[in-house]
């Protein structure tokens, strides 16, 4: 049970009233998925949409872990018999995991420091009349404490700020300045290795560079990290240290005598030997944090785009995986993306078997009605392409160039493997460019998503962060496109919401036993559906031409009969207000307002019928690269040329133009006006025009711009 203080954070941290956020994690609670809250409880959230619905869930379940963290510390303060009611209380209405932190160093268990051998010695009253700073002549005292293990004044007064500088270190004060110094004013510093400046020339950008860390981007600082991990650079990080110091000894140093001398050395050295690097480390850590979820921001996006890439639908393709000497491994896919032929064609160097390739690819095109080429985009590819654009068929078909990324790994996969068994991995890379082509996302939800080549430092970041963000962004998008209950593949039904791989599974198994299923309601014949898994799943999938037409809608099952209601009321039968947009034109929603059921669900239910499974992915267009450009050599400054957009970076965008090599686009040349996030101006796959600004050979580097460009 969530406290109000819980919730009054959650809706502050969240701009989501109180409400809201109760009705949301109620649902939650109860085993309510994201998608199916979004689509199908709006009335309940006030029309949450998916963001704002994983921003709680995330929030909810980072404050679930910080009271996690207080139960444990509580228990070990207890243990120690240290816990006062104040400090209890002062610990349960912590909400901030470094301030918690810094309230328990005190009595966090430690390894054995100089401090706690200090006490050993019998240095702790020492170090408490010094930290008075009441005494004039500390050195005198400090004989008082001689003995076998101090043999003189100026052991026993070291020892004694030892202990001055662990209890600086630990002290909440002291921790804020510190803190605040680094926040305002930390610097993160960079140098090469010794003797490593050949090896690591890839980072010769940061063999000697210094930027405040406020100011840094997630893109440097990833990439810095990684220079470091590789062993090329060494990483440092603090503000001003004189001026911390000042400020530290401020707060401590309260008198001007000997003792107060004594105190100020052990500031010093508590701030250099144990608060700085503690702040270094502390943000350090947090940096990476918000460089990690700004990194995985942007690939998850990219990602978001590629998975909604326009399909070229239900149509017969042919699929070409091209190569030189090991030829163009060819196959034939009917419109569901079953595998129909395979051979290979040899139409380039050292074979060159042009005309029979022509000859046998016009024949394949005829036997199985093909309607559409895909080419994969890797080693032959532009040679391929152009070989088909000199051939001549009995009906326009048309040649697309599909993105490989990836697909060398769907092909060696277990996933391929249980597919097609009997093909080697080059069918079934061939099958995999041209289902790619048919539907994007259906085809990709079988690839890691770090193997689609749409991300940047996706190895650097937080794997399980970047895992978890990965499969929330595939779930998002295929139940927002739908799937097809009686083709989809298990790893497409795994990502529908309420279904896991083992109810994935035994759909597939059901549907091979008992053929195609007829209605919604079949589903729940399918061993270990239960009711709840039902509800959440059954609105995304879609069955057509099945026994009730709304089962080919985004209409829930379980206002089937509301739709029937509003049939009835029209007096018109189901089917004829299906698609008949002057007919639901006529309804008034109003009528049909309940508890239950509001404006929201009702708008939505509107608008399927009008346009029932609707896909909400764009149609294909069409694109072709520049005749003549295969390579960087054919590049030439100041020349225009048509490319594609294939990757969305903080620091600009990567285009395709043919050559196998990306072009950059850095965010400074995306327009003649000042761009923040190179998001604003481009879209993944996106036809665009650039001009080629310099070609680095050596260092496999091209500079675009689009300034004065309109898109392609």
């Amino acid at each position: 049970m969530r406290t109000d203080k819980i919730l009054e954070l959650l809706s502050g941290r969240t701009g989501v009233s109180k409400h809201q956020i109760v009705n949301t994690l109620t649902l939650f609670d109860e085993g309510a998925t994201i998608p199916f809250v979004a689509r199908y409880r709006k009335e309940m959230t006030g029309s949450l949409d998916e963001v704002f619905l994983l921003q709680i869930k995330e929030e909810d379940e980072r404050l679930t872990e910080l009271e996690k963290r207080k139960e444990t510390i509580l228990k070990s303060i207890l243990e120690q018999d240290a816990l006062t009611p104040d400090l209890k209380t002062k610990i349960e209405d912590c909400y901030q995991l470094n301030e918690l932190e810094d309230i328990y160093l005190p009595y966090k268990p430690k390894r054995r420091t100089r401090a706690t051998i200090a006490r050993e010695k019998g240095l702790a009253p020492l170090a408490e009349i010094l930290m008075e700073q009441v005494e004039r002549d500390p050195r005198s005292r400090a004989k008082r404490f001689l003995n076998d293990q101090v043999p003189d004044v100026d052991e026993a007064l070291a020892g004694a700020r030892d202990i001055v500088a662990e209890a600086v270190n630990e002290h909440e004060g002291a921790r804020n300045i510190g803190r605040n110094s680094f926040a305002r004013e930390a610097v993160v510093y960079s140098k090469v290795v010794k003797g490593k400046e050949e090896e690591g020339i890839k980072y010769r950008d940061y063999f000697d560079s210094s930027e405040p860390l406020k100011r840094c981007p997630s893109h440097r600082l990833l990439a810095m990290r990684r220079g470091e991990k590789e062993g090329f650079l060494k990483l440092a990080l603090s503000p001003d240290d004189e001026k911390t110091i000042e400020r530290l000894e401020h707060y401590f140093v309260t008198s001007r005598n000997e003792s107060s001398e004594q105190v100020a050395l052990a500031v010093k050295d508590a701030y250099k030997r144990l608060l700085a690097p503690s702040m270094e480390t502390e943000f350090f850590g947090e940096s990476k944090e918000k460089a990690d979820s700004e990194a995985i921001k942007v690939f998850t996006e990219n990602l978001r785009q590629l998975l909604l890439a326009p399909p070229l639908g239900q149509k017969r393709v042919m699929g070409i995986d091209p190569g030189f000497k090991s030829g163009c491994k060819v196959v034939c896919l009917d419109a569901q993306g079953n595998l129909l032929h395979n051979e290979t064609i040899y139409p380039h160097p050292p074979q060159s078997e042009t005309s029979q390739a022509m000859k046998k690819i016009t024949s394949l095109i005829g036997s199985y009605k093909v309607d559409a080429i895909a080419i994969g985009d890797g080693t032959a590819s532009r040679e391929t392409e152009s070989f088909f654009k000199r051939m001549r068929f009995d009906r326009e078909i048309q040649v697309f160039v599909v993105s490989e990324d990836g697909a060398s790994v769907y092909s060696a996969s277990k996933t391929a493997r249980d597919e097609f068994p009997q093909y080697d991995v080059t069918v079934r890379g061939a099958i995999s460019i041209g289902r790619r082509l048919m539907d994007p996302l259906a085809e990709l939800v079988k690839i890691d998503p770090k193997s689609i080549g749409v991300g940047q430092y996706q190895h650097d970041v937080d794997q399980k962060l970047l895992q978890g963000s990965l499969e929330t962004t595939v779930e998002s998008c295929v139940n927002k496109v739908g799937v097809d209950l009686n083709t989809a593949s298990s790893h497409l039904l795994n990502y529908v919401s309420g279904l896991n791989t083992t109810l994935a599974q035994n759909i597939v198994e059901y549907r091979k036993v008992n053929g195609p299923f007829p209605s919604r309601d079949a589903l729940r014949k399918v061993p270990r559906m239960g009711p709840k898994a039902y509800e959440q799943c059954a609105g995304f999938l879609r069955i057509s031409g099945g026994q009730n037409p709304l089962d080919n809608s985004a209409v829930h099952p379980e206002r089937y009969k509301l739709v029937e209601k509003i049939a009835k009321d029209l007096g018109t039968p189901l089917t004829e207000l299906i698609g008949k947009e002057q007919l639901t034109a006529k309804i008034d929603l109003n009528k049909y307002v309940s508890k239950e059921v509001g404006l929201p669900t009702l708008t939505d239910i509107l608008s399927e019928l009008a346009k029932p499974g609707r896909d909400p992915r764009s149609g294909i267009k069409h694109f072709e690269f520049a005749d003549g450009i295969y390579s960087m050599t054919d590049l030439i400054s100041g020349m225009v040329l048509p490319g594609i957009v294939t990757n969305i970076t903080r620091f600009g965008a990567f285009v395709d133009v043919g050559i196998k090599q990306d072009g950059l686009v850095h965010v400074s040349e995306m327009a003649d006006r000042f761009v923040s996030d190179p998001a604003e101006i481009v879209k993944l796959q996106q036809h665009v025009k650039v001009r080629v600004v310099e070609v680095d050979i050596p260092r496999k580097r091209i500079a675009f711009s689009m300034k004065g460009l309109a898109e392609g």
